[in-house]
């Protein structure tokens, strides 16, 4: 039987730090040589294993992973990059309403993980191969729900033209990636349940809520640069 998870609203979780004493990624490092540079190097560093990975650890026990993928789109402007994002279409069963990124499970016909992410973006947002730079991907992500999730990062050379599936996107939007890779704007979040507290990041903008499995991956692109 699966196991029900408790539900909450996450923007009246109280917040447990109201952000992160650690330095912003280089400026050196948020342009396009910049990222492309960094994904050429082999540099140790290590990623954060969220209280929602480990929860997807004793959720799961015995059953196999949901493999998936979404794209982390950096969307290149002349003065800055930006990171765009959607808001799921809130009658999605998984993480509906939320705010993610492009992508899904990995189907049968993809040739790799990669292509799973590409074809996601290109069915939800009508995002052409054409306009990803493919730079590397960062290590999976577990989510609560079961999913073993590869981000796949990549450039994207315009986001004008984009339109919404909206049987399952409900937004699209953007945001600095200045403003994602600084660590003033990472708020973690705890919150009490059934099976004990979980603490989860936040990093809010304007009128959306960047949370959870979300804000997980972002943490990590943020240890990438960083290294």
């Amino acid at each position: 039987m699966q196991r029900r998870l408790h539900q909450f609203d996450p923007l009246t979780v109280p917040i447990h730090l109201p952000s992160l004493d650690a330095p912003p990624v280089s400026a050196n490092v948020l342009h396009p040589q910049g990222l492309r540079d960094r994904f050429s190097q082999e540099k140790i560093w290590a990623p954060e294993i969220t209280d929602e990975s480990r929860k997807s650890f004793e959720y799961s026990k015995g059953k196999g992973k949901r493999v998936a993928a979404v794209l982390i789109p950096i969307v290149q402007y002349e003065t800055h990059l930006s990171v765009l994002l959607t808001q799921r279409a809130a009658h999605l069963n998984d993480h509906g309403g939320q705010i993610s990124f492009p992508g899904g499970r990995k189907e049968d016909a993809d040739i790799d993980i990669k292509q799973t992410a590409l074809r996601e973006a290109h069915e939800e947002i009508g995002l052409p191969y054409s306009r990803v730079e493919h730079l590397g991907h960062l290590p999976d992500y577990l989510t609560i729900t079961g999913y073993q999730v590869t981000p796949i990062v990549g450039l994207v050379s315009s986001s004008e033209g984009l339109i919404a599936d909206t049987n399952e996107v409900a937004d699209i939007f953007e945001v600095p990636l200045a403003f994602l890779m600084n660590p003033a704007n990472h708020q973690i979040r705890e919150v009490s349940g059934p099976d004990g507290q979980r603490r989860f990041y936040a990093m809010p903008y304007e009128s959306k809520f960047i949370w959870g499995a979300t804000a997980g991956m972002l943490r990590n692109l943020y240890h990438f640069l960083s290294a």
